[in-house]
């Protein structure tokens, strides 16, 4: 008998949390096997190289390019700043010299004599990984980054913007935001309901890492990101204050479990990430909030059967019509039938929370893991 799969959207409050950090490059483990590590900790790190340019001189100081080496006045490997001389021409009895300067902070890194051209390398890019979670690094990958362990509450929402950061949680509700201040610097900011531009912009004002909402309306996440919402991943943007939507667009409400999971972890820090991807190679925006309690014979390891689709599943739907809606799988019917795009797919026949029963295409539907 064969078996449905679908991604699952995971609400754990005590887990196994492994995350893989690496680098873009090869570069330096700063940390061993074992080694217990907190979320700001620099686990790998290398170096990217620089920006190249190319200056032409023999075509600026009116030269053959084999006679370059004549009229430089730096050499290879040499660094120069930006405005320092490198080369010039005799001129004429010592009048009339040409000279050319660097255009930027950088090094010599090669000096051709068949094209008479130079070139500059702006300095090299640091690039630091730190371990985003609290917990011990279980593997290293050689040259590359670790692996994480941890152990703690998994939260995982419909969608997201906004890159990996770290903050207190701070439960907050909607009519006494105002009031707060500036003391949501660095805070990791939820609110139960739906939230509107407005309110994300003053939040953000106040200095929130992030914000962690039930709903959110879709033509005010345009609005945030300044260009359509398309199907590409997200988590690049620009911005100062990462989003989680947990539920969907419209006035809706995190559910009672995932804000019971949040409530009881009020004031404790948390790593936030608003990266999302819907299609292949499915990715979820996620907070995560690290335990480490080792003793907690409740924590739930996550088994890919849980992936399987079965009556009593509670799902999610994640593309329209029905998009963002919770209900219940009531069956599953073993043929294919004609939806509304007039393509035969499989479907399930999902009981949503008005009682209205809808076909839905599984593909359309994600598991909610509890």
């Amino acid at each position: 008998m064969s078996k449905s799969y679908t991604p699952g959207l995971k609400v754990l409050r005590n887990t196994t949390i492994r995350k893989e950090r690496k680098l873009p490059l090869k570069g330096d483990i700063n940390c061993s096997k074992g080694d217990s590590v907190k979320y700001n900790d620099v686990v790998a790190s290398t170096y990217l190289p620089g920006n190249i340019h190319m200056i032409n001189i023999s075509n600026q100081l009116n030269i053959e390019p084999e006679t370059i080496n004549d009229y430089l006045l730096a050499s290879i490997n040499q660094e120069v700043d930006k405005g320092d001389i490198i080369a010039e021409n005799k001129g004429l009895f010592g009048f009339f010299k040409s000279q050319i300067s660097s255009p930027f902070k950088g090094k010599i890194s090669n000096i051709s004599k068949r094209t008479g051209q130079l070139m500059i390398s702006e300095p090299d890019i640091p690039v630091k990984i730190d371990a985003y979670i609290d917990g011990k690094v279980i593997e290293i990958i050689q040259d590359e980054g670790v692996i994480v362990e941890s152990e703690g509450a998994l939260i995982q929402g419909i969608i997201g913007v906004g890159s990996e950061k770290s903050g207190d949680i701070e439960l907050l509700d909607k009519k006494d935001f105002s009031s707060v201040g500036n003391s949501l610097n660095g805070k990791i900011v939820v609110i139960k309901g739906s939230i509107n531009k407005t309110l994300y912009d003053e939040l953000s004002s106040k200095g929130a890492a992030g914000i962690i909402a039930g709903g959110f309306d879709y033509k005010s996440l345009s609005k945030i990101l300044g260009y359509k919402l398309g199907v590409a991943i997200t988590g690049t943007e620009e911005i100062s204050t990462t989003l989680i939507i947990t539920e969907g667009f419209g006035e809706v409400e995190i559910s009672q479990k995932t804000y019971d999971i949040l409530r009881e972890n009020n004031g404790n820090r948390a790593s936030i990430n608003g990266a999302t991807q819907i299609r292949a190679g499915v990715i979820r925006p996620e907070l995560i909030i690290s335990i480490n309690n080792k003793a907690d014979n409740n924590r739930k390891e996550f088994d890919e059967n849980d992936l399987i689709i079965q009556e009593g599943s509670k799902v999610r739907v994640i593309r329209e019509p029905h998009f963002g809606d919770i209900g219940v799988i009531k069956s599953l019917p073993k043929d294919s039938v004609v939806i509304e795009s007039e393509t035969k797919a499989r479907v399930a026949e999902v009981e949503f929370s008005n009682n209205k029963r809808k076909l839905v295409p599984r593909a359309n539907l994600e598991i909610i893991l509890e």
